[in-house]
């Protein structure tokens, strides 16, 4: 039997005595299986018996021993895989768990930008997770159309769909046919269907935060994931340059309270207009912006590579250069693109507007580093004006905020002459920005501010009411379940990062006291249970 894997050799060495034993092969079989392998035999049995000729054919007097084992085996194999499978459940490529401690962090984080939305005065605002394809296809350009989530309609999705629709393979005509919503890319475009939809309910200009989860079918990477949440921040009514210098305030603000380093670069798309009419083609704007958007990822060499697979002749390309790669301040930038695009009314707006928005700025105590970057374009073709993208300086990773503002968004709705602006924090890669500089508030994993150690009843009773009294002052704590032991308790509170452990024995129930244990120091005392509101506190 050397053609067996190694798989069957228990099976093998215990059949000679089975076989003496048992006259009756299956007998046999049955007792070896469920000797080796006793969680798998109910699935065995079930195969054998259900098998169309398992019963029958199995057994039968020409198949041979060897025969009748390989296939009990195999069957036994494959059940013990399905099984196995079964009990290591995981997740889609792209999305992630957030365990407890994590989440604790990542709340810090949306806590910390929530905050600063509702320092300008902005409200909260919810969309549902998926929207009419009609809503999203064609508002982020033939890329981001191809990075959409669709969705399957119900029951027979297939009805509408002929045979030789398939057999043609015309994937976007088949999407719409078997397809009516998708997942949302952004929170701008179902943003700007809510204003529509309820615009006579809004008084404008409208301000609006919203913080939810994300969509994208990209290839999951570093710092790039399929699932995400955004943290957007919008006006949408109004046109006033003030509205761009009040975003470059909330994120100079909010990374300073979460104490990340940042660069925030700038840019126009009237900028970008007027660099295409200059070198000869205003009806390759949307081409040459999404390859410059490429420059930090594929170099110059690469990004005038694929203008020339565009169509952008080679004359246009030489003019281009100089251009993306102009140097000095922010001023001296503008001045020198003042001159460049002098022939272009479109760009000359756009170097208006910026050097306006420079204007303000410089009146501001702003901390971050303000850039112009002539080759920021931001793909998303929906932007109009100026367009915004941020940095982490400290670490390696795609840009952590990003934004700009869209005249037209609202037009495609049915609305025209609404003009909005607005960013949208990247919480995810923030997050991976903070864990990896280290930087989380040491206290920001701690939920709990005192556990009471639990030593039987009439000790929880003694404790529940100095509880409610220590949460009725803001305090976060808990007390342990059970009288279990000690070491066990402690152990779940220095698991929890829980500063402060409550011991509550006869003593200190006859003394109406608490003996409070510093968890980091080791140090204990005892405190007047009127007192602890105050100790705690003092203490934070």
């Amino acid at each position: 039997m050397s053609h067996l894997t190694p798989f069957h050799h228990p099976f093998i060495a215990l059949l000679p005595y089975t076989m003496k034993r048992e006259k009756n092969l299956k007998q046999g079989l049955e007792e070896i299986i469920t000797d080796i392998y006793p969680k798998h035999f109910n699935g065995f049995t079930l195969k054998i018996q259900q098998h169309p000729i398992g019963h029958q054919y199995l057994f039968h007097r020409r198949v041979s021993k060897e025969i009748r084992i390989v296939y009990i085996c195999i069957t036994i194999k494959i059940k013990a895989k399905k099984e196995d499978m079964a009990q290591t459940p995981s997740i889609p490529k792209g999305t992630r768990d957030y365990s407890p401690e994590v989440m604790v962090k990542r709340n810090y984080i949306f806590d910390t930008i929530k905050s600063v939305f509702k320092l300008y005065g902005y409200l909260p605002l919810e969309t549902p997770a998926m929207e009419n394809l009609s809503t999203l296809m064609g508002k982020y350009g033939e890329e981001g159309d191809k990075l959409l989530f669709k969705i399957l309609n119900s029951g027979d999705f297939l009805a509408p769909v002929t045979h030789s629709e398939v057999e043609e393979r015309n994937i976007p005509r088949l999407t719409n046919k078997i397809c009516e919503k998708g997942l949302r890319y952004d929170l701008t475009v179902p943003f700007a269907r809510f204003v529509v939809q309820h615009q006579n309910e809004i008084s404008f200009p409208f301000k609006r935060y919203q913080i939810q989860p994300v969509w994208r079918a990209d290839r999951p990477q570093k710092g790039r994931y399929r699932e995400f949440y955004q943290c957007d921040v919008d006006v949408v009514g109004s046109d006033s340059l003030l509205n761009e210098v009040e975003l470059v305030q909330i994120v100079d603000e909010v990374y300073k309270r979460l104490k990340i380093n940042v660069r925030l670069l700038i840019n126009n798309r009237k900028v970008l207009a007027g660099i295409a009419e200059t070198i000869g083609h205003p009806d390759k704007l949307v081409d040459i912006t999404v390859a410059i958007d490429k420059m930090d990822k594929i170099g110059a060499e690469n990004v005038n590579a694929e203008l020339r697979e565009k169509g952008v002749s080679e004359e246009a390309i030489e003019k281009l250069q100089p251009i993306l790669h102009l140097e000095g301040s922010n001023e001296e930038k503008l001045t020198r693109l003042q001159e460049v695009l002098k022939g272009s009314e479109t760009g000359l707006k756009g170097v208006a507007e910026l050097s306006t928005v420079f204007r303000y700025l410089n009146q501001l105590d702003i901390q971050t580093e303000v850039k112009l970057d002539l080759t920021l374009a931001r793909g998303l073709s929906y932007y109009t004006g100026a367009i915004f993208e941020v940095k982490a300086k400290d670490v390696e990773i795609g840009s952590i905020t990003g934004g700009g503002r869209y005249d037209d968004l609202t037009g495609i709705f049915g609305m025209k002459n609404m003009s909005g602006v607005g960013i949208s924090f990247g919480a995810d890669r923030i997050f991976d920005v903070m864990n990896q500089l280290d930087i989380f508030p040491k206290d920001s994993t701690a939920t709990t501010r005192v556990l009471f150690v639990n030593f039987g009843e009439k000790e929880e009773t003694f404790c529940l009411p100095v509880l409610k009294t220590l949460r009725a002052a803001g305090i976060n704590s808990e007390i342990y379940p059970e009288a279990a032991k000690m070491k066990k308790q402690m152990t779940y509170a220095d698991k929890k990062s829980i500063p402060y452990v409550a011991l509550v024995g006869e003593n200190e129930i006859n003394n109406n006291v608490v003996t409070l244990k510093n968890m980091l120091t080791g140090e204990q005392e005892s405190v007047a249970v009127s007192s602890l509101v105050d100790k705690l506190k003092s203490e934070n």
